[in-house]
């Protein structure tokens, strides 16, 4: 009677193995992933300075390893039926700070997702430390002058730089930066936002 119990469980082992191998399989050549076949439980947490990329690389993750993508400042509009410009408005910054985190908190619980940020997002209450926490943090890092080069293109969409010269610009962006890199730095990894190693996101998310 064992014998035959210990050749079942043998039997029932050895046919999980060959399920969950052939699920790997339709993972790796479709690059399909089932809805009732869970490969990885994990939080991707991009922190930087505004035009370091967050968005743009965030959308390539969520793309690259099935993923879902959020953008905080959105994901806050969405949940407040308002924009970031009017909460702003409405309740000063002191006001958008505690809703944005109360909006990381809930961002926070969602599991299989690259979440972006808000440039000021880890520099406000225990912002870093409930991201770090939670999932993997990634600074993205960037010069004064790299920011600047892309910035400048886009500034009129960047409500404190549109009504700036480009050595106020500049200025600004090094002053402001200088006094946000010590929350970025918290982060776990650190990348070139400007020559990103994907090796890196290959690791944290095997």
């Amino acid at each position: 009677m064992f014998r035959r119990r210990y050749k079942y469980s043998l039997f029932c082992s050895a046919n999980v193995n060959v399920i969950v191998n052939v699920c790997d399989n339709i993972q790796k050549k479709c690059n399909f992933v089932p809805s009732n076949y869970k490969l990885i439980m994990k939080r991707i947490f991009l922190v930087g300075y505004m035009g370091s990329g967050k968005t743009t690389y965030g959308k390539m993750l969520a793309e690259k390893y099935n993923l879902d993508f959020k953008d905080l400042d959105v994901y806050i509009e969405q949940r407040q039926f308002k924009t970031v410009s009017q909460i702003f408005k409405e309740k000063g910054e002191e006001g958008f700070r505690q809703i944005e985190r109360n909006m990381l908190k809930e961002v926070s619980e969602f599991e299989d997702v690259v979440i972006s940020a808000g440039g000021g997002t880890p520099c406000f209450f225990d912002n870093m430390e409930i991201m770090n926490a939670a999932g993997d943090t990634v600074y993205l890092e960037a010069t004064p002058e790299v920011l600047f080069e892309y910035l400048r293109t886009a500034k009129n969409e960047r409500p404190l730089l549109k009504d700036k010269s480009d050595e106020e610009m500049l200025e600004y962006i090094r002053e402001s930066l200088g006094k946000r890199t010590p929350f970025y730095e918290k982060a776990k990894y650190r990348v070139d936002a400007r020559n990103v190693d994907w090796s890196l996101f290959d690791k944290l998310l095997k």
